[in-house]
């Protein structure tokens, strides 16, 4: 099946329907086994990949035992973080591999690698409308598919033998004083607790997602070819001409030279700022505004450098692009430079680890652009490998043990440890949980007197074993805490 005949919906036999009403079911039974009223851990893992071996029972059509077992891998290896640690990074990478096993296991993943992004894009921009759209009993009728074959034909199969089973259990009891006993003995006050609003709640939640991956759609294209064809032109001739082009290439290129010179001389040069300023206070006010900058300034090339456009056939205007990039990537050079300065003056936060990974993929999605200029390539490609990047670096950062690599840099860099920086500042070292509990232990190992140390240690221990014993709570990082706690006992003393 094509990717642009994704919107029809399939003729399927009704084995395949009643596998799918049951594969569904097992799934939700599972998750609330697993998920429901529990801490994430590797219940997470394991109902991915159950999903995941779901979907591929489910393909619409004949898979090979080798296809089948490469998406498994694939899913398996991309919740891999979930074993690590339940982190909202390892649940966004988890979701787009059950995405793509989904539209793999319905024939709609393209040939083409670099389509992929914008297949995924395609297919997430479809679920805002499923509730809105009309499923069409005329769509049912009109491939010839009974509609018999919904709900209603899984359960009227069950009506005649439940309802005869229940009359003779009924019989049996009255003419059977054990069965009558055994029968009143039960304690159904279990069913009140199992049918709660929450896990009636919980349990639609995850048919619904079951449902948008066991049936993925892609939205329409026709609406954006129509929108590129008559639009266009009108684009093209005003706001981005090739005037308009030179002229703004000139300017960013002449505005961007003052702030290249000026981050040159004070940031790597070194001279000094004016009175009154310190090299951390320019680094602050810097960092986050000249990333903005560079956003900004990946999207205006996009829409100067556009295939077909006027900066396209011209060298001039190729020439002064390329000479804006490279001011751009050394911008982002020096707003990592910037955030690094201020990270040694007023130590490290989870926000400034993230800013600073946002700001390398910035530079690296400049350099793409650059590379996407250069080689002739489509913005489909840009999109695809940018994508791709994105995807990594969380996957990277889901598996990193951020919080403790922040404790650690934070307990080296103190006056107390270093004799130079600012003190260790306790309230946020809390904040990071019981990561923290080994780089405090670093710093009692030097300062063992120290008896706030020595409390908030204590407190992120209790927090740590107060979590949950449940084994579908279970991850690697607490089990890797876990045994570092009981080899270093004598430490918490």
């Amino acid at each position: 099946m094509s990717i642009q005949d994704a919107a029809a919906l399939p003729t399927t036999p009704a084995s395949k329907s009643n596998r799918k009403f049951l594969i569904l079911l097992a799934l939700v039974i599972l998750a609330d086994i697993l998920l429901f009223d529990r801490k994430p851990g590797l219940n997470l893992f394991l109902f991915a990949n159950a999903a995941a071996g779901g979907l591929l029972i489910c393909s619409r059509s004949r898979l090979s035992v080798l296809r089948a077992s490469a998406f498994l891998a694939f899913s398996v290896a991309a919740s891999i973080p979930l074993v690590e640690t339940a982190s909202w990074a390892g649940i966004a990478i988890s979701l787009l591999a059950l995405a793509c096993v989904s539209l793999g296991a319905c024939g709609l993943l393209p040939r083409q690698w670099t389509r992929l992004a914008l297949v995924l894009l395609r297919f997430l921009l479809d679920v805002p409308q499923r509730p809105f759209r009309r499923t069409s009993y005329r769509r049912l009728r009109h491939l010839g598919k009974p509609p018999s074959q919904g709900l209603w034909h899984h359960l009227r199969g069950w009506i005649v033998p439940l309802g005869f089973a229940a009359g003779f259990l009924a019989l049996f009891a009255a003419a059977n004083p054990l069965i009558d006993k055994t029968l009143r003995s039960i304690d159904l006050t279990f069913l009140l607790r199992l049918l709660s609003l929450w896990r009636i709640g919980f349990w639609l939640l995850v048919a619904a997602f079951l449902g948008l991956l066991l049936r993925p759609r892609l939205i329409r294209r026709r609406a954006d070819r129509l929108l590129t064809v008559h639009e266009l032109p009108k684009f093209k001739e005003g706001l981005f001409g090739h005037a308009a082009l030179l002229r703004s290439l000139v300017v960013f290129n002449a505005l961007f030279a003052v702030q290249t010179l000026l981050d040159l001389t004070y940031l790597w040069g070194g001279a000094s700022l004016p009175d009154g300023m310190t090299h951390a206070e320019y680094a602050h006010r810097g960092a986050y505004p000249l990333m903005l900058t560079a956003i900004l300034a990946a999207a205006f090339v996009l829409a100067a450098m556009r295939r077909g456009g006027p900066g396209d056939g011209s060298a001039l205007l190729r020439g002064l692009v390329h000479l804006w990039i490279a001011q751009n990537i050394l911008l982002c050079l020096s707003s990592i430079l910037r955030l690094d300065l201020y990270v040694e003056a007023y130590s490290l936060t989870e926000l400034r680890v993230a800013a600073g990974i946002w700001m390398g993929l910035i530079a690296l999605g400049l350099f793409l652009i650059l590379l996407r200029i250069l080689l002739h390539r489509s913005n489909e490609w840009l999109i695809a490998l940018s994508s791709a990047t994105l995807v990594m670096t969380l996957y990277a950062a889901a598996l990193a043990d951020i919080p403790a690599f922040i404790a650690r840099f934070n307990v080296a860099h103190s006056r107390e440890i270093s004799g130079e920086g600012i003190s260790l500042d306790l309230d946020y070292l809390s904040t990071l949980g019981p990561a923290a509990i080994p780089a405090l232990d670093t710093y009692l190992a030097s300062l063992p007197a120290d008896q706030d140390v020595r409390r908030v240690r204590e407190a992120l221990q209790w927090q740590h074993e107060g979590r949950s014993a449940d084994w579908r709570s279970w991850t690697y990082r607490a089990a890797r805490l876990d045994d570092y706690l009981r080899n270093n006992a004598t430490l918490a003393r």
